[in-house]
């Protein structure tokens, strides 16, 4: 599936004026160098990390560094998976429907077996 739109990762921050990397905690990338993460080009998995296991503050740093823009297309266009409560909070966050999301519809294409 391509994407929806022609959204460049490093060239939307650099455009913006933003700061290099988002105020996100160290805790949240526990299992990365945090230092050595590319923040420009690695959104899609600090997208679902920050919806997955960050609060409320972190998702509001979430928005402010990447745009909700952004954020709906990684929803809608790349992020392959989600936990199915991590899928409740962006669509009510974003105001989106499960079924726009391509982590939801992938999971309803490969639902285990029924034993």
């Amino acid at each position: 599936m391509g994407k929806a739109n022609n959204i460049s990762p490093a060239s939307d921050l650099k455009q913006s004026g933003k700061k290099d990397k988002p105020n996100l905690p160290r805790h949240l990338f526990w299992d990365q160098r945090y230092d050595e993460i590319d923040w420009a080009n690695g959104y899609g998995s600090i997208i679902a990390r920050v919806i997955e296991r960050g609060n409320k503050e972190e998702w509001e740093e979430m928005v402010r560094f990447y745009g909700q823009p952004k954020i709906i297309n990684a929803l809608k266009n790349e992020i392959k998976y989600l936990a199915d409560y991590a899928i409740e909070d962006a669509c009510r966050y974003f105001n989106l429907r499960k079924e726009e999301l391509l982590c939801y519809n992938r999971k309803q294409l490969r639902r285990g077996h029924w034993i």
